[in-house]
């Protein structure tokens, strides 16, 4: 590693600052990777006379935008406020209807509703964990407006098949790209198949600003709408005059777009300690009877994993499933639930969902469990976060039943 790391166990110098990671003893779902590189470009931004609005945000869009190989991007605060301002630029309005994912980032599905769009519910692909095409199909109605699918855990969506059905049906394709930076589909990456792309790049994005968002699009009516929704330019706002929107002053600040920049410059580095963290894990996982490794389908060229997810076997119960992430907890190990389904959170059982409605979401989501997964683990942590677990699912008396 280049430089200091902000990971857990920094130790301050006698003439520094403590840093209260409170990460000491614990090992962290995520840990981002900030080098010495990243820390000096905040230190720039924090010694210049334009910490917010300055020039380095404009520059964070082009760096991303090309990176994607797409014409526009726009930062953002969050994935959520990213997706309102998207839906708010297509026209997409109270009365209208998404089709969404349940087993999805819960931030950017709250965005749907908070822009007073009714999100639509549908199921997903047992082995993917991302929209089933098919099942995206039986949800369309005359009120649908537009899919908006997701890279689940990093993992591409169906992308074909669900432009297909979006060129059809003549609906718009929103890409939630809130969990994944860098898989590739048929070759390309993630963030070019939607007319519109989310993405979040908050921990634990591999790609983290610390807190932010950006939004990406190829039409440049999009792109000024988008911008326009966002934010009034700085010349303006002395200004008396009333635009014709009422921006949210949702801007990224050049302390978030510093980061950005250069973990983007740093990005081959970072996937390339990550997928040797998930090569690690593989090798201990072995001893694991029953394990299935991480599926990868065939139209899929490259999975840059958000968090490390192992599905349990039938045998296991949604309780004995919480009983092995609380197992964890108790040996110093951040693990979670991955994830509770949407349809089910309260917010939206006021739409009429239940249990039972989406069988394969509620299946593989009573049964999922994120493990760390970040750059700073090492071998001996793996093993061991891989041996705590066997133990647990033999306390749950499920035995050591993984598929």
């Amino acid at each position: 590693m280049t430089g200091p790391a902000l990971g857990h166990g920094l130790v301050a110098k006698a003439d520094e600052e403590p840093v209260p990671t409170g990460y000491e003893s614990l090992i962290p779902l995520s840990d981002p990777d900030i080098t010495s590189a990243e820390i000096a470009a905040v230190d720039r931004v924090l010694r210049s006379p334009r910490p917010s609005n300055g020039p380095l945000t404009e520059q964070f869009e082009a760096a991303f935008a090309t990176y994607l190989g797409r014409n526009y991007a726009v930062a953002v605060p969050s994935g959520t406020i990213g997706l309102l301002l998207s839906l708010k630029a297509c026209g997409i309005a109270a009365g209208d209807e998404v089709i969404v994912s349940s087993y999805s980032y819960r931030e950017t599905a709250h965005g749907v509703s908070l822009a007073g769009v009714r999100p639509v519910f549908a199921d997903i692909d047992y082995w993917s964990g991302t929209l089933a095409p098919q099942k995206v199909e039986e949800r369309i109605t005359p009120k649908t407006r537009a899919i908006l699918a997701a890279n689940a855990n990093g993992y591409p969506a169906a992308w074909s098949e669900l432009r297909d059905i979006a060129r059809r049906r003549n609906l718009l394709l929103l890409e939630d790209s809130t969990e994944a930076v860098a898989s590739r589909y048929k070759g390309q990456l993630v963030g070019t198949f939607g007319d519109v792309a989310v993405f979040d790049l908050a921990q634990p994005s591999l790609l983290t600003c610390g807190e932010g968002g950006i939004v990406v699009t190829d039409d440049i009516d999009l792109a000024v709408a988008l911008r326009r929704h966002r934010s009034d330019r700085t010349d303006e706002r002395s200004s008396a005059t009333v635009g014709s929107a009422a921006p949210y002053q949702a801007e990224m600040s050049d302390l978030s777009a510093a980061l950005g920049i250069t973990q983007l410059r740093r990005i081959d580095e970072i996937l390339e300690r990550r997928r040797l963290i998930e090569q690690l894990y593989a090798t201990h996982m072995q001893s694991f009877e029953g394990i299935k490794p991480p599926y990868v389908g065939p139209d899929v060229t490259e999975v840059n994993w958000f968090l490390y997810v192992v599905h349990l076997g039938t045998r296991f119960t949604r309780s004995s499933r919480d009983a092995i992430v609380e197992d964890l907890r108790v040996e110093q190990t951040e693990a979670a639930a991955y994830n509770h389904p949407l349809h089910l959170q309260r917010h939206y059982l006021d739409l009429g969902y239940r249990r039972g409605d989406l069988p394969v979401t509620e299946k593989i989501s009573d049964r999922a469990v994120a493990l760390p997964f970040h750059t700073h683990l090492t071998d001996s942590q793996i093993e061991f976060i891989v041996q705590t677990m066997k133990d647990a699912s033999i306390n749950v008396g499920a035995g050591a039943a993984i598929y």
